[in-house]
């Protein structure tokens, strides 16, 4: 971690720790060196940095590409590993992004939902995950956030002390499906594109909050 990234780790998890009083389970299922992708629930605001929180290891993290041309606050966001993206996080300057910090051995947090939950249940995966996951050999942790709605959901202005807790799946590795991805027909590409992000959205659903 360079200085600035481990000030606002730290500054964030005595804030979780605090204030939230979170939990963190199974953080050892993500591996604390090369590449990975963790693929979370969305549902505030704070789901970044809890699931960046929670482990011992740099994330790199997602953040409006518009973010990034106010001064400071661009040079803020490159020292905590933030990735460029446009609104939607869905163009190919996004993607390549994604797919640069992955090469580089880098850990990345993806949202399969696209944006956050309004009513705080799980939402219907968007295939742009999927098409990450294909063109990554990165293993894929699916994880869950809870109560970050709770505490501080679309409709809140400030956040509320809340508890607040984070759990890491076992990793996946869609090995059949990456494969497949590289020889098949377009249509059949979609598929996959979606069946991936569906599959993450699944291991998600079941992840609960306690220790397995």
């Amino acid at each position: 971690m360079n200085p600035s990234y481990f000030l606002g780790w730290s500054c964030f998890r005595i804030m979780f720790a605090t204030y939230f009083r979170w939990r963190v389970f199974n953080p050892e299922r993500v591996p604390l060196t090369g590449r990975v992708i963790l693929a979370s629930n969305h549902a505030s605001y704070l789901d970044p940095p809890l699931v960046g929180s929670g482990l011992m290891r740099p994330i790199n993290y997602l953040a409006r590409e518009s973010l990034f041309r106010f001064f400071g606050i661009g040079a803020l966001l490159r020292s905590w590993n933030s990735v460029p993206v446009d609104r939607d996080g869905g163009g190919a300057r996004g993607l390549k992004n994604i797919m640069d910090r992955l090469r580089d051995g880098g850990g990345i947090i993806l949202f399969p939902e696209g944006t956050r939950t309004r009513d705080g249940q799980l939402q219907p995966a968007h295939s742009g995950i999927g098409l990450v996951i294909a063109k990554s050999d990165a293993p894929v942790v699916p994880v869950r956030v809870f109560g970050t709605y709770e505490a501080w959901g679309r409709n809140q202005k400030i956040p509320h002390p809340k508890r607040v807790a984070v759990k890491y799946g076992v990793p996946m590795r869609f090995e059949q499906l990456r494969a497949e991805a590289k020889v098949c027909d377009k249509p059949r590409l979609k598929q996959i594109y979606q069946q991936i992000a569906d599959e993450v959205m699944v291991e998600i659903a079941k992840l609960e909050p306690r220790e397995d």
